[in-house]
């Protein structure tokens, strides 16, 4: 029964601790982390370095205290905590140090995002004292309250009572606006105050549409095309990213479409939705209105809107959902380390596995194409004894990535050779899903004993091969990344040339979907996947060689 009531994080007891003996239900490590760890360096901090005067933190006094593991580059969490540590107590007296109104000049203003000012005033209170139980109180809710908004921020940002109306004298004032449609402007203002959140898009999306239209037509200096601007054409302006997310992209929510065509519920219109279309049509208004409307740009509840909306990166053009792609297939791809397996003895007892000269072999060929990209990739990316490895991080990839690629206006070629990168990256990320499916499977019936011979050879094979599978996918997801990157390029390629390239990228396409049918567990053909590799990496090889990847064009 004890056994059955303790959690994996509470130790290695014997039997449940009396009441009266417990101080904490953490298990050591996890207690020692969150209640030790960041009080064991002394250093300290000046609070100027860490918040300006008007309430900024500076971000970077914050991350030149992260610490990364040497193995793969991800955070090292403990020693992260120990050298923080100082810099929150540095935080914690500065606040201790204030009184509550001089908490609320400075610090007030910057927590109307989070639609709940009342509770971090209420906190503040709640330090001064200290008393054990309402900090945990405190804490907890906080946390609450900052994923909540956090989440609305990516949404950008929750809608009130307050915005609205500041909405409402935008459209009175903003260029953005026909003055004959001020009247529609209202009504879908309203239809949100009133919780009818279909009336106030199909409202609005007409507006959006026409007020972009005007922009058009007024920055390319075209009045004459105000009634037939083509929606394929160029805008000159980010806002259209954020439009092509909401109403065109395949993945995206087609807003439109799908209220146009009937196939949503007009009673049960997601507010969420409506939220996010509103909130962008007051950047618009706000952003395309004269000298005389500076008050409102400024004004402590539209700033954070207009923050929000210059820094949007669309998240349904395919460039950004493979992006995504990629970033999941790593994670997956990173699981391998942990999973358990059988000792490498075992590995080296079956016939043909005791040198690996094959898999050394195919682990140079990688490295000679990781040398070849290694000038694209950033200055702090080494390549010591285990290359691909150690460079092919998580951390390099989310780092790439994070590289912005337009994505208003895509040629056909572009979205070509984006569907094919794709494709590549969902058989990649499916392999590595069987082979996480088939290690923990065999382990699981290795330890039971109920695998056959030939069975436990073909299990001893698979963890062999993994060897050169885990270095080869983490090198397809990295010639992924730098080719999405530069995928424009493909677009000043001869009709020759592209069609070569296309060509290579569909063979290594072909070579993923060997391997997801190799390696699954109806095939099992793990001594056939080196084989398959080692004329796929000659492939890769002799293509980057003669400089024909979108990345080489870019120099």
């Amino acid at each position: 029964m004890a056994a059955g009531l303790r959690r994996g994080g509470g130790g290695d007891r014997d039997a449940m601790a009396l009441p009266g003996s417990v101080s904490t239900c953490l298990s050591s490590p996890v207690h020692y982390m969150i209640c030790k760890l960041g009080f064991e360096k002394k250093d300290t901090y000046d609070i100027n370095n860490i918040v300006s005067e008007n309430g900024e933190v500076c971000w970077q006094a914050v991350t030149e205290h992260l610490r990364y593991l040497e193995s793969d580059q991800s955070v090292d969490y403990i020693k992260s905590v120990q050298s923080l540590g100082p810099v929150c107590e540095s935080v914690n007296l500065h606040f201790k140090s204030l009184t509550k109104d001089q908490f609320v000049v400075q610090y007030a203003v910057w927590f109307h995002w989070t639609n709940y000012t009342e509770l971090f005033l209420e906190v503040f209170d709640v330090l001064q004292y200290a008393q054990a139980t309402e900090v945990v109180l405190g804490l907890m809710k906080l946390t609450s309250c900052l994923e909540r908004a956090l989440g609305d921020v990516y949404l950008l940002i929750d809608l009130n009572h307050e915005t609205l109306c500041v909405a409402e004298e935008l459209v009175q004032v903003s260029n953005f606006v026909f003055k004959s449609m001020v009247p529609f402007w209202m009504a879908a203002l309203t239809a949100f105050k009133q919780s009818r959140y279909a009336d106030c898009v199909i409202l609005l999306l007409p507006q959006l549409e026409a007020g972009l239209r005007l922009l058009f037509t007024t920055t390319n200096k075209c009045p004459n095309r105000l009634l037939t601007a083509e929606p394929s054409a160029l805008y000159t302006t980010f806002d259209e990213e954020f439009l092509w997310d909401f109403l065109n992209h395949q993945e995206g929510p087609r807003i439109r479409d799908h209220l146009s065509h009937g196939e949503i519920n007009l009673k049960t219109f997601p507010r969420e939705l409506a939220n996010q279309i509103v909130a962008f049509a007051i950047t618009l208004l706000c952003r395309f209105s004269g000298e005389d409307t500076v008050p409102f740009k400024e004004h402590v509840i539209i700033k954070p809107l207009m923050t929000c909306a210059s820094c949007y990166r669309s998240q349904f053009h395919p460039i950004s959902r493979l992006k995504k792609q990629v970033l999941e297939c790593m994670k997956s791809i990173h699981l391998w380390p942990e999973l358990p397996t059988v000792s490498e003895e075992h590995v080296q007892v079956v016939k043909g596995l005791e040198g690996n000269t094959e898999t050394s072999s195919l682990i140079l060929k990688m490295a000679e194409i990781l040398a070849q990209v290694q000038q694209y990739l950033p200055q702090d990316c080494c390549s010591p004894d285990d290359p691909i490895n150690s460079v092919v991080t998580e951390r390099l990839l989310v780092k790439l990535s994070d590289k912005h690629v337009c994505t208003l206006y895509s040629p056909r070629p572009v979205l070509e050779v984006l569907v094919v990168l794709r494709k590549i990256c969902t058989q990649c990320h499916q392999v590595s899903e069987q082979v996480i499916a088939s290690i923990e499977l065999r382990y699981k019936q290795w330890m039971k004993k109920t695998l056959r011979s030939r069975q436990r050879h073909n299990y001893l094979r698979m963890l062999n091969s993994i060897k050169f599978l885990s270095p080869v996918l983490r090198l397809i997801l990295l010639l992924i990344t730098l080719e999405v990157i530069n995928v424009h390029l493909v677009c000043k390629k001869t009709p020759s040339d592209y069609q070569q390239y296309l060509k290579f990228l569909k063979s290594v396409l072909q070579y993923t979907e060997n391997l997801v049918t190799y390696t699954s567990p109806e095939k099992n053909k793990w001594d056939e996947t080196e084989e398959l590799t080692n004329k796929a990496l000659i492939k890769i090889r002799n293509f980057s060689d003669r400089k024909l990847t979108l990345i080489q064009s870019a120099t």
